[in-house]
């Protein structure tokens, strides 16, 4: 019963938190605090995938070591692969079970047991919560569910930070390039800041911005982010045989650019690194007259609000040439009147 009150208690401080702060470190502190007292344990982790390497790097924790933190490193493929076959990864003794990595910083750490659960958001594994004993301990299924919704609610706070500092960067990036296409008619200056943009906002490889030529035969480089000279130098791109269903209007996803028909180069996109691509048309009102591209080095599912966001760029970009093409007509249009205005003068 004491077990209980234990996790309700932790549980209903959790959600007092939720409600009561949108600080996301103080909210994954609090989940592997939570772990640590309600379950009588020695310390507690957080571990999410690093984005520069293949392993995993603690977010949150409480009772372990800098020296231990600083000495292990988890792979992230080993770890996810027990974690989806079992649902969770039970080592009873860290000194004795073959399965243990980095048996040596654990014995020295003082631990006994190890308890690890995945964190899910949407049906995703994106992370995991160890727990970490100075005794032998077995786990019942009880403890197992209650860190797992710990891990789940960490995951929670994970996302909704995510989802807040995208909501940030994607207002600063509308803000930035609508002052850009307000200030400045340097247009190369304008794309050239967008496919950097939105290339970083999106967490993709590269970018690259397109205009058809006057015939509307191939599409010629305007911008581009992340990509290589020799790629870029690969050869004319065709408007009919390169993603060509991006120029009838509607953004294209290309999950693996190395197996798609309907993608030009594909050696050539291999040999680069690019994996998936997103595609979509750059247009004003209904004429489409380019398309912007963004480049994964894996492969990758965008999501709805990715296109949505990366199509409202992209017809900001169309609004950025659609202007600079109106002011050129209007600088024509001025010398045309002061030319009549001259000869109107000779008049009298």
């Amino acid at each position: 019963m004491a077990a209980k009150n234990d996790y309700f208690k932790a549980m209903s401080k959790i959600c007092t938190a939720f409600g009561m702060t949108g600080d996301s470190d103080e909210l994954l502190n609090l989940v592997v605090s939570s772990a640590v007292d309600a379950m009588k344990a020695k310390a507690a982790c957080l571990y999410m995938p690093s984005k520069e390497n293949n392993e995993y790097v603690a977010v949150a924790h409480k009772g372990l070591s800098e020296r231990y933190l600083h000495a292990t490193h988890k792979r992230v493929e080993h770890t996810m692969k027990l974690l989806k076959e079992k649902g969770y990864i039970h080592y009873r003794d860290a000194k004795t079970d073959p399965n243990v990595r980095n048996r040596e910083s654990k014995i020295a750490e003082g631990i006994g047991s190890i308890l690890v659960v995945p964190v899910m958001v949407k049906g995703k594994m994106i992370g995991n919560l160890a727990l970490y004993t100075s005794d032998i301990r077995d786990f019942s299924k009880k403890e197992i569910e209650f860190l797992s919704i710990l891990a789940e609610q960490g995951g929670t706070a994970i996302e909704h930070a995510r989802l807040i500092e995208k909501m940030r960067e994607q207002s600063r990036i509308f803000h930035v390039l609508t002052a850009s296409i307000m200030e400045s008619m340097d247009i190369k200056q304008i794309l050239q800041t967008l496919t950097a943009d939105v290339a970083n906002a999106i967490g993709v490889k590269a970018a690259s911005i397109r205009l058809l030529d006057d015939a509307r035969v191939t599409l010629k480089l305007v911008a581009s982010h992340g990509l290589s000279e020799k790629y870029l130098k690969k050869g004319p791109i065709s408007a009919e045989k390169s993603i060509a269903e991006a120029l009838k209007g509607k953004p294209v996803v290309v999950k693996d650019a190395a197996k798609d028909s309907g993608v030009q180069y594909r050696g050539e996109k291999k040999e680069e690194g690019i994996v998936s691509i997103l595609c979509v048309p750059i247009k004003s009102k209904e004429e489409v007259f380019g398309v912007l591209r963004l480049y994964s080095a894996t492969e990758r599912e965008f999501t709805e609000d990715e296109i949505e966001f990366v199509t409202a760029l992209a017809y900001l970009g169309g609004v950025a040439i659609q202007n600079v093409n109106l002011y050129a007509m209007l600088k024509g249009d001025i010398k045309d009147l002061r030319d009549d205005f001259w000869i109107f003068k000779t008049w009298f």
